[in-house]
């Protein structure tokens, strides 16, 4: 029988028998959902004895990057990416990734949120499967807004939230009023300032693809974003993206937290949460407008077209997104900690009575509206990005300029100026209006 010769990082042949496993190699981002799926993925392989899982866990924007690279290039280091609701129609548009028809007859399709299911998918065909769902929450602590005697609304405004901080704020204590993300990214920071602009009445875009980053709204929020976490946020905000916030709250050093809805579990569970007994869920703040507050994001599994290993891939994302894996989930971890925000089955009595977000994020879910995300007319479908291929260099570059104004490299007002600019210049390179 002849061998099949495969290469390892070293450089050294093995020869292996003709029905060795297929090694299916999935590249995911360091976020603590995906850490136990690679941790229950034992499960799976036992299911398939046929399969092997080589695991690449790598931090959000550096998975981003390495990510586009590879799809771009055809460059086939992965048989499954773990990607958004952003790139997987830019990419299902372009036949970058398989098509996924033909799903086991019980994995239920319908049953996924039909918001996440048509932010995965080109002309009604699946690109990706979620693994997890997310809208945007508030997060604060209980205990110390009782002391204080504040309390807070069910709807809260970002003014309201900014009040709240400077009341809250011990910073000798260490104790900060307002945490957000800060960290440079069109994912990270600018997924935060995307909503909080929106909230303010903001646009990315005119109509006719004018950028209008120097507007009155925009420049409302920015100055908010920056005067807030300047005064009541936390040392070294311009480095903290979602892991290192979370890090934060959970230490107990932080009293407001607005971010994705996923961090719920997190926040709740005491293994590693300070202040689990003591955290509360408020809707995502608005302003002037609710339009746009809360973003709409799944971290999702894909097979690009180049896989050599489409249907070990296809097996194994299947599996992960499915029903029998978030009860696998709730049994062996609890089913507080269950991938929320993508099927609606998962919304059980059990789950809402059992999970204390539940309910807010579940809120959210259902409000949040791609296709409307600002206050005016927009000629984009997207809430917290928006959906051209040309906006991860420009989002990226903006985030950038947004840290800058955090570490005081330049004001508010330059920042916008030069997000403006730079976004202008992107958008002429690429030919908008089209």
């Amino acid at each position: 029988m002849l061998a099949h010769v495969l290469f390892g990082l070293t450089g050294l042949a093995l020869a292996l028998p003709s029905q060795a496993a297929d090694t299916v190699t999935i590249a995911t981002v360091n976020n603590s959902d995906m850490i136990r799926m690679q941790r229950l993925s034992k499960v799976f392989e036992q299911q398939h004895p046929d399969i092997r899982l080589n695991w690449v866990v790598l931090e959000e924007n550096v998975l981003r990057q390495r990510l586009t690279t590879d799809i771009a290039t055809q460059g086939g280091q992965f048989d499954v990416l773990t990607i958004g609701t952003y790139e997987t129609p830019l990419w299902g548009a372009k036949q970058w990734l398989e098509p996924l028809t033909q799903l086991p007859a019980d994995y239920a399709a319908d049953d996924i949120f039909p918001s996440v299911r048509q932010g995965l998918s080109v002309n009604n065909t699946l690109y990706a499967l979620p693994f997890y769902g997310e809208s945007t929450v508030t997060y604060y602590r209980t205990d110390l807004f009782q002391q204080a005697g504040l309390s807070m609304p069910a709807h809260p405004t970002w003014s309201q939230l900014g009040e709240f901080a400077a009341k809250l704020t011990v910073k000798d204590k260490g104790q900060y009023g307002m945490c957000l993300r800060g960290k440079a990214g069109w994912g990270e920071n600018v997924a935060l300032l995307s909503t909080l602009a929106n909230a303010f009445g903001a646009r990315w875009f005119d109509e006719q693809w004018k950028p209008e980053l120097t507007s009155p709204e925009w420049t409302a929020a920015a100055n908010f974003y920056v005067n807030t976490l300047k005064q009541y946020g936390p040392p070294g905000v311009s480095s903290n993206g979602f892991n290192e916030t979370l890090a934060l709250f959970n230490s107990g050093k932080c009293v407001i937290w607005v971010d994705a809805s996923v961090a719920g579990s997190f926040t709740t569970d005491k293994s590693q949460s300070k202040v689990a007994d003591s955290v509360g869920f408020a809707a995502a703040p608005t302003e002037v407008t609710d339009k746009g507050s809360s973003w709409l994001y799944a971290w999702s599994l894909a097979i690009p077209a180049t896989s050599r290993h489409k249907d070990a891939a296809k097996a194994f994302i299947a599996w992960a997104t499915s029903k029998d894996y978030i009860q696998l989930v709730a049994d062996k971890e609890g089913i507080t900690n269950v991938p929320p925000g993508t099927r609606q089955s998962t919304y059980s009595a059990a789950y809402l009575k059992a999970a204390p977000f539940a309910q807010v994020t579940l809120e959210m879910m259902r409000h949040a509206d791609p296709a409307h995300p600002s206050l005016k007319p927009v000629p984009y479908v997207g809430i917290q990005y928006v959906t051209i291929p040309e906006f991860q260099a420009i989002g990226t570059s903006v985030g950038k300029l947004f840290s800058a104004a955090l570490t005081g490299g330049m004001s508010v007002d330059q920042a916008l100026q030069q997000a403006q600019t730079s976004t202008e210049r992107e958008m002429k390179r690429a030919g908008y209006p089209k």
